[in-house]
């Protein structure tokens, strides 16, 4: 890696300033120097979405997101959106729904749903099917998380009404 910088970002509201290289993927700089480890790492390449965080509320990979692109934008990880009401309402959905097998790719998933449901409050199956791409379950739980995202929207509207 390149010339160690200062970079100021602002992670789950929070500035802090990291001494770390620009060209750093977000994700090393969330697991290993801010100690953020709900973030997973999976493939390393923009495969799996284990590694999903919210910049600026877009869903983005972070093995393929440099640090340094990060600067002067919002970073959510999956500790900073279990504060936001969307945040709760996948959380209370994931755990009524028994979503979780073995969890790895859970944060990934999360991030992924909460992206999509920004975007679209009420989502039918082929939505959700379109905006949970590019995240991968080992386990197969599909099935689990599309109902998972259809309760978390409807817990969120009645929380919204």
């Amino acid at each position: 890696m390149g010339e160690i910088m200062a970079v100021t970002l602002t992670i789950n509201g929070e500035r802090r300033t990291f001494d770390v290289p620009p060209e750093m993927p977000l994700l090393w700089l969330l697991r290993d120097v801010a100690q953020l480890t709900g973030t997973k790492y999976g493939c390393a390449v923009g495969l799996c979405g284990a590694c999903s965080v919210l910049l600026d509320g877009v869903r983005v990979f972070g093995c393929q997101t440099p640090a340094g692109d990060a600067v002067g934008r919002s970073i959510t990880t999956i500790e900073g959106l279990a504060d936001q009401p969307l945040g709760k309402a996948l959380f209370s959905a994931w755990n009524e729904v028994d979503v979780v097998q073995c969890g790895y790719c859970q944060p990934g998933q999360i991030i992924a749903a909460a992206a999509m449901l920004k975007e679209n409050a009420h989502p039918d199956d082929a939505d959700i099917d379109a905006g949970m791409s590019g995240n991968i379950c080992r386990c197969g739980t599909y099935p689990r998380i599309r109902a998972a995202v259809h309760r978390a929207a409807q817990i969120h509207a009645e929380e919204k009404a």
